[in-house]
């Protein structure tokens, strides 16, 4: 599903070529999705939460890149997102397997001596998803924050000043996680005595993903937005003449624009370097003075809550209604406990007169006669009265 919304778009191309506002939306819910997830992980405690909601905020890039018809630049970010967002997956993995289970990244600290090899490998993939130069998400995330720079389509400046913002913020949340799980003193004691490296089945897959996430990049620049872009990708993309971003974005001559995404990579190194090893107490301390702030990132923008009361409770008060008055008393009322209840009680009434004594059927019979004489003595009570 993380793959399918990006490939789907870029392969149909040819429809959003032809509709600018497609595009707008599309860049729109990109660059807004980037900013959003970016802000909620930089407060979640949850390891594997804070990578999933990095993945979220980096699908967001790509579509941002996809609106601004910079469709090989979704792609190329997509790929290379795969290797170090796979490694950051499988080392967190790898983290929970030596602590027996936690999750919790305030119970862990000092873990790189425990697990040196999976803090290596955490460390490559960190290093990639914060865009450090040379590595995957250097070519392929900075290549997008480029193209919202230079492209004049709407929405576009928006999307630059999200992307700007949410890569200060990557780069903030990616190292408060290493930080926080591999620096500092052991927070859980018990956790850490116990701790150990995961074994090769775990191991060489981080290695191998570690060799994608720095160098992948490098090595398919040329072909997804470079000179080989058009051998490469021939028939699969299709872009109008007059759609000329990619180039646009090479020719961006602002050294500041350039280096613009690598020192808000920085930005948020030095920003979570302060705050979890230089002054520890910064953290708490920001928590309690920016409470309600914390609450929001913390609870996600309060998006559950909104989709709750929005969509879950009037659906389930329209279920309950259907159930109670549609199902129980229309359809039950009527059927099963209705119309057929009735005609199986009577059923079970007219059974008992099924006895097999013959002095009780004698009886129904003279009942029976009795009640037509009565009948018909009625029917003919004037001319019996004449007789």
């Amino acid at each position: 599903m993380v793959t399918a919304g990006v490939f789907m778009v870029a392969r149909l191309s040819p429809l959003f070529e032809l509709s600018p506002t497609a595009l707008w939306v599309v860049t729109l819910v990109g660059a807004t999705t980037a900013f959003f997830a970016a802000t909620v992980g930089v407060a979640q405690n949850d390891i594997k939460r804070v990578i999933a909601y990095s993945t979220c905020s980096q699908l967001g890039y790509m579509f941002a890149a996809l609106g601004l018809r910079a469709y090989s630049a979704g792609i190329f970010h997509l790929f290379t997102h795969a290797f170090f967002k796979a490694l950051l997956f499988l080392g967190a993995g790898s983290v929970i397997h030596a602590l027996h289970g936690e999750q919790d990244l305030r119970k862990m600290g000092g873990l790189r001596t425990a697990i040196p090899f999976t803090f290596m490998m955490m460390l490559a993939g960190t290093l990639a998803l914060t865009g450090f130069p040379y590595t995957a998400g250097y070519f392929s995330k900075d290549a997008i924050i480029e193209v919202a720079h230079a492209s004049h389509a709407p929405g576009a400046e928006y999307a630059f000043w999200a992307l700007i913002v949410a890569a200060f913020l990557t780069s903030f949340y990616s190292w408060r996680l290493v930080f926080m799980a591999f620096f500092g003193t052991p927070r859980d004691e018990h956790a850490f005595e116990h701790a150990h490296e995961s074994p090769p089945v775990m191991t060489i897959p981080l290695l191998v993903l570690a060799i994608g996430a720095i160098g992948a990049g490098l090595g398919f620049a040329h072909y997804f937005i470079d000179e080989g872009y058009a051998h490469f990708w021939r028939a699969s993309l299709f872009t109008l003449p007059d759609n000329t971003i990619l180039s646009d974005s090479h020719a961006v001559e602002s050294l500041l624009m350039k280096w613009l995404p690598t020192l808000m990579m920085l930005g948020g190194f030095v920003l979570a370097y302060a705050a979890y090893i230089a002054v520890p107490s910064l953290p708490a301390w920001t928590v309690r003075t920016f409470k309600p702030i914390h609450a929001f990132l913390y609870n996600k923008w309060y998006f559950d809550e909104i989709y709750d009361w929005i969509f879950v409770r009037p659906l389930r008060f329209i279920a309950r209604m259907l159930w109670v008055y549609g199902d129980g008393a229309i359809i039950d009322g009527l059927g099963p406990d209705g119309i057929s209840a009735r005609v199986a009680g009577l059923a079970k009434r007219a059974v008992r007169f099924q006895t097999g004594y013959v002095y009780q059927y004698a009886f129904v019979m003279l009942i029976g006669v009795t009640a037509l004489v009565s009948y018909f003595a009625f029917l003919f009570r004037g001319a019996l009265f004449k007789l």
